[in-house]
């Protein structure tokens, strides 16, 4: 069961980028400045988990479905994959409402 939770994050985050690609909803759309609102939500949920850890908030926990793999004290790999996917999956369901529950007017003051 080692890698499972990392497996299962990277096959979400795959679907993510499919659904980004078929309808151009956020980094297929606008790529340069799609890159720089993910990373830019990255850096932040990094952060604040690397502020957290530090104050004794949380550390990282004892499963058989993580990978092992720490980037630093506490934090896993899984956490930092976490952290894109979570941003990432944000901005296609942000786009998926701005394209297709909108109406057009309002779409058209969106961009």
């Amino acid at each position: 069961m080692t890698w499972l939770y990392l497996a299962c994050l990277l096959v979400a985050l795959s679907a993510m980028v499919l659904l980004d690609l078929r309808w151009r909803l956020f980094l297929f759309d606008r790529p340069g400045r799609g890159l720089l609102t993910l990373a830019a939500g990255a850096l932040l949920f990094l952060l604040a988990d690397l502020v957290s850890i530090a104050r004794g908030f949380y550390g990282r926990g004892q499963s058989p479905a993580l990978s092992g793999i720490e980037i630093s004290a506490h934090l896993p790999v899984e956490e930092l994959v976490f952290i894109v996917f979570l941003c990432y999956l944000t901005m296609v369901l942000y786009g998926l409402v701005t394209r297709f529950l909108l109406p057009p007017r309002e779409r058209s003051q969106q961009r």
